[in-house]
């Protein structure tokens, strides 16, 4: 065999070592009785981060490294028994069918009398626990970003980043960090839906106070100014910073002044007990959330963002009191706010939060964020009811006018180590999720993802034919 030769089978023998070096582990989770699939399921590798989440489909996909073959695959999902297998033996073909496990409330209360009785106690023991349950050390976290825009009827805007993020650990007052590494897609399609976008970047930055939407023509406005101000008020509403360091951040952020969940949580919400359920094989309490007698503000610079009443679950470990899971919705509740939210977005319900824990090394580190909140543009009437006069009042379709935008993220590595972490710090850090980057397809072979479910694939190929903004 010629040097040449040899060089082309040493190249071969890298890419089957390569292809090989990972286990692709995917199916469909369905409850066993209602044949229902089951959405935010749980699927990690024991005792590691590496995992993921089911869609709304009830699919999922989780590229395991080979060295964690042996390891055990778990799929787990709250009030369900866990499935668990190696992952060397995990069957792609089978659906996983999860039966339902709940414990008996009652038994659970009788056979401790000293533990908290009522769900708010409950909960503020959750809290007080905080500082041993959260990591107390700074830590990396890295993982997979999908921000999308759409309307009832297809995607406006779609962006998936890998990101790593620093947090220096619960209770610190020191800024988190946020960089992204890399980008997989990033279409937009709202250069005609975003005159009020541009309006507000002219009151803010031009001080253009009178201004109005309605008085602009897209046909008079650069798409490179459009664009400016498309990234102003990416950055100001949806940029990743304000997610992680806001209040919204409910655990994270609950020492920080003012909290959501801090001291006086009480305030603004209550809490019932519902029920005692299991989660991989530990009784975690399923605890109503409820309104409060004072409103919820989350006093954001230049938006009314006041009147609100929360509902929603929090789940809470029985042995340790450390949070599995938050769901949070903010409901327009103060006469002004209900006649805002209606008005400006159709729905009462303006902020939709849900984030998973996972517990690695006896901390919690959160491995799954969903954040939902409505957006109004500028577009939508209707073509076949053509305005008659200049002053006729336009007709909306709503559909098309009433937009919202939704991030999720998935963390599938934590990283403590000292030296990697200060390796990371000496790095330029860049937390513009809307940079357009280009592709690396060797990166994204090999890069855990969530799943689309089979709409909103549908939409993203759409999308990408008709992507046009930033190619100006």
């Amino acid at each position: 065999m010629n040097s040449k030769s040899f060089l082309q089978f040493l190249v071969a023998i890298a890419i089957v070592q390569v292809s090989h070096a990972q286990v692709e582990v995917k199916n469909k989770i369905v409850d066993i009785l209602t044949m229902i699939p089951i959405e935010s399921a749980s699927i990690y590798v024991q005792n590691t981060t590496i995992g993921t989440v089911s869609n709304a489909d009830g699919k999922f996909v989780l590229l395991v490294p080979n060295e964690f073959s042996n390891d055990t695959l778990i799929v787990s999902s709250i009030g369900y028994k866990s499935f668990k297998t190696a992952v060397k033996d995990f069957d792609n073909s089978m659906e996983i069918f999860l039966e339902e496990d709940i414990a008996s409330l009652d038994e659970v209360v009788l056979v401790a009398e000293t533990r908290p009785k009522t769900a708010n106690e409950i909960v503020l023991k959750a809290l007080e626990r905080l500082p041993k349950n959260m990591p107390d050390t700074s830590y990396l976290q890295k993982g997979f970003l999908r921000h999308k825009e759409r309307n009832k009827k297809e995607f406006k805007w779609l962006i998936e980043s890998a990101i790593t993020v620093y947090d220096v650990g619960y209770g610190s007052n020191d800024d988190l960090k946020i960089n992204v590494d890399e980008v997989r897609k990033s279409y937009d399609l709202r250069d005609v839906d975003s005159l009020l976008t541009y309006t507000a970047y002219l009151q803010q930055k031009a001080n253009v106070r009178n201004l109005r939407g309605r008085n602009l023509r897209r046909d008079t406005i650069r798409t490179a100014s459009l664009v400016k101000a498309i990234k102003w008020n990416d950055n100001r509403i949806n940029g990743l910073q304000n997610l992680f360091e806001g209040k919204l951040n409910l655990v994270r952020n609950s020492a920080m002044p003012k909290a959501l969940f801090g001291e006086n949580i009480l305030s603004m919400h209550q809490f019932e007990l519902d029920t005692v359920l299991v989660n991989n094989d530990r009784k975690i309490y399923k605890i109503k959330i409820e309104k409060g007698p004072d409103y919820v503000n989350l006093k954001t610079p230049g938006v009314f963002n006041d009147g609100y009443q929360a509902r929603g679950w929090i789940y809470i470990y029985w042995d340790t009191y450390a949070i599995k899971k938050i769901e949070y919705e903010l409901v327009a509740a103060s006469p002004e706010q209900k006649s805002r939210s209606k008005t400006l977005f159709d729905t009462n319900i303006n902020h939709k939060l849900v984030v998973n824990y996972m517990e690695y090394e006896e901390k919690m580190y959160p491995s799954y964020i969903y954040y939902e909140t409505p957006k109004l543009v500028n577009v939508g009437m209707k073509p076949t009811e053509p305005r008659k006069s200049i002053d006729e009042t336009v007709t909306y379709n709503k559909d098309e006018r009433y937009y919202y935008t939704v991030q999720e993220i998935l963390f599938t590595e934590v990283v403590l180590d000292r030296d990697k972490i200060s390796q990371a710090l000496s790095r330029k850090w860049d937390p513009d999720i809307f940079a357009i980057k280009p592709y690396n397809k060797d990166f994204w072979k090999n890069y855990n993802t969530l799943l689309e479910s089979e709409e909103d694939e549908k939409l993203i190929q759409d999308l990408t034919r008709r992507s046009s903004l930033y190619k100006d």
